[in-house]
């Protein structure tokens, strides 16, 4: 074989594994959706380009990929968890009424809030390796506890179904600028949880892609069995996995509370069907052991151009629900024709 033959099988063998690393990608099938939804609404909203609304759809994104991307961790990490609408207000909840109540700096109930917020995610990873149960059972569990101990404990304690206005404590200003503070770029407004959920995505890649327990997270969600058979701390991982759901709960609990200055108790039931479909639409399996950090986003922002799109081109926002169904079966099917054509390849 001459130089020239050994030079163009070089360049075939390279092109054929460039193609089979793009068709492996996790998010490559919601990346083709979310170009698919930008185009449709580009072309049946005339408003859907201004910038203005494309920071609400950003900031409509962010608000749902804050939680989606620890939700699609803990997907390919085989399980999931239920309670994570809910588990956003109790941390709300607990960071108002712990400085209300104390007539504390609010920053001390932001850091009493991240414990709270981190030992329930412990439970639920603790409760579901020490029983064995599924973890719809375990969080269906922790669902309707915290629902119950949002209702109860706010009427408990301030007789009424919301929170006391934190707004004049000390501390409110600085926390506000920190979780639902407003940054303006060209006459525009970006908020906050925008740098929020990319600073999230970011971390959450770095940890799948290039650390040990990102190899964990893999392992334990495609067999962890096998992956205790080789020393991998599954125990540890899952727990982790659902203290990380913890710490998304946490900053979008802030962020709620700091938004309004009071928290209704009865808010986030059915948020966390919300983050799941984010994560499912960007390329997470249900089995577990596939899925990206990017793809979670990516689902996000097709759900908040969705829920955005369709008030820009003035429809009536009851078909919503139906958009949003239809977005997940099509982006499920997707990315199982990729999944297919990628391992054809191989």
């Amino acid at each position: 074989m001459n130089a020239t033959q050994v030079k163009t099988a070089d360049e075939r063998i390279l092109r054929t594994s460039s193609l089979r690393k793009l068709l492996g990608r996790p998010e490559l099938g919601s990346v083709v959706g979310a170009i698919a939804v930008f185009v449709f609404f580009a072309f049946f909203a005339d408003s859907f380009l201004r910038a203005a609304s494309l920071s609400t759809v950003l900031y409509a994104a962010s608000t749902i990929g804050i939680m989606a991307v620890p939700v699609a961790l803990l997907m390919i990490g085989g399980e999931f968890d239920l309670s994570a609408g809910v588990m956003v207000t109790s941390s709300a909840l607990v960071s108002s009424m712990f400085s209300y109540q104390m007539t504390a700096n609010v920053w001390v109930g932001v850091g009493v809030s991240l414990l709270v917020t981190l030992a329930i995610g412990a439970f639920n990873g603790f409760m579901l390796t020490r029983t064995k149960l599924p973890s719809f059972i375990i969080t269906l569990g922790t669902f309707l506890m915290l629902t119950g101990l949002n209702l109860g404990f706010t009427k408990l304690v301030d007789g009424t179904v919301s929170t006391k206005s934190i707004a004049d404590m000390e501390g409110f200003p600085s926390a506000q600028d920190v979780f639902a503070s407003t940054i303006t770029i060209g006459g525009v407004g970006f908020k906050v949880t925008i740098l929020w959920w990319l600073a999230l995505v970011v971390v959450a890649s770095w940890i799948l892609l290039r650390t040990r327990a990102g190899n964990w997270i893999f392992a334990v969600g495609g067999n962890k069995d096998a992956a205790r058979a080789v020393g991998v701390p599954v125990t540890r991982t899952k727990i982790g996995l659902y203290m990380g759901v913890g710490l998304g709960a946490w900053i979008s609990g802030q962020h709620l509370l700091f938004s309004y200055d009071v928290v209704q108790s009865g808010e986030g039931v059915g948020n966390e069907l919300i983050y799941i479909i984010a994560a499912v639409i960007g390329g997470c399996l249900i089995t577990g052991g596939y899925g990206s950090a990017v793809g979670s986003a990516v689902g996000a922002f097709i759900f908040g151009m969705t829920s955005k799109g369709i008030v820009f081109a003035e429809w009536n926002p009851d078909w919503f629900k139906f958009f949003l169904g239809a977005m997940l079966l099509l982006a499920t099917l997707l990315n199982a024709w990729v999944r297919k054509r990628a391992e054809a390849t191989k």
